[in-house]
């Protein structure tokens, strides 16, 4: 066990600090799990213009993921070169494309997807889901965010179904795939406009509800104001809503509710 927890560790952590701890374990006097918890948060690495987190997926079970809007290229390539060299995954959210080429010459294996600006290197496809998670749009527009939710989910290791253009303008689409919707044990629903869409899925499903409004449609939605509003009053009790466009973080909330 002594072995297991060294292993756990990088270069980066403080030497007396760990072997105080694992001294205590063998002596008895800090149990195992009492090690673990001490464990998740440490350590981290100093980049100068990053520090990396290299126990997040201890503590959360997936590793740092990169935001990259607003990060120098040179940046983002440093910091994904550090994730990987101790993690198998990596996922990168709008990440520029002249970024991406730099990570994907480093990391022949990355993948990048234009729509989303996701950027990802996808090693380890081990499920640890518990069920389907659901991933919705309410129309065509709504695809770039839904396709965020949809590959965080992936790289977390989830099934997923994807149901795309069943807006509440036509609600026989939402109402055909009534039985999809009702197999998933959590759903991310992403909608502009109005932002109905999730209370209409929310009053059709027992499973929780992400709702993610988007920055869709004409001047009075405010670039997603509109639907955050609305879906922030929803009268379904099980929908929950994140920030605008966040697909990201739908898809990671909806991931770490699937784990339980």
């Amino acid at each position: 066990m002594l072995e297991a927890l060294r292993t756990m560790v990088i270069e980066k952590m403080d030497k007396a600090q760990l072997k105080q701890l694992l001294e205590s374990v063998r002596e008895g006097a800090v149990g195992v799990d009492d090690a673990l918890d001490r464990l998740r948060h440490m350590p981290f690495e100093d980049l100068g213009f990053a520090k990396v987190d290299h126990h997040r997926a201890l503590r959360h079970g997936m590793p740092e993921v990169i935001f990259g809007q607003g990060k120098a290229p040179e940046h983002l390539l440093g910091i994904a070169t550090k994730v990987l060299e101790r993690a198998n995954n990596l996922l990168a959210t709008r990440t520029d494309p002249r970024a991406a080429e730099l990570v994907t010459s480093r990391f022949p294996e990355a993948e990048y997807f234009p729509l989303s600006r996701v950027l990802r290197v996808w090693r380890d496809k081990t499920i640890h889901g518990k069920g389907k998670i659901a991933v919705v749009c309410a129309g065509t527009s709504d695809i770039p965010v839904a396709e965020e939710a949809q590959l965080t989910v992936e790289i977390m290791g989830n099934e997923f179904e994807l149901i795309q253009d069943i807006g509440v303008a036509g609600i026989h689409r939402l109402m055909a795939n009534r039985e999809r919707l009702a197999n998933a044990r959590v759903a991310v629903v992403c909608a502009g406009m109005e932002g109905a869409l999730p209370s209409a899925v929310g009053g059709l499903v027992g499973c929780p509800v992400i709702a993610v409004p988007t920055s869709v449609g004409y001047g009075a939605s405010f670039n997603g104001l509109a639907a955050l509003l609305g879906m922030l009053n929803s009268c379904a009790s099980n929908v929950t809503v994140v920030n605008i466009d966040n697909g990201f973080g739908a898809g990671y909330v909806a991931s770490l509710i699937n784990r339980l």
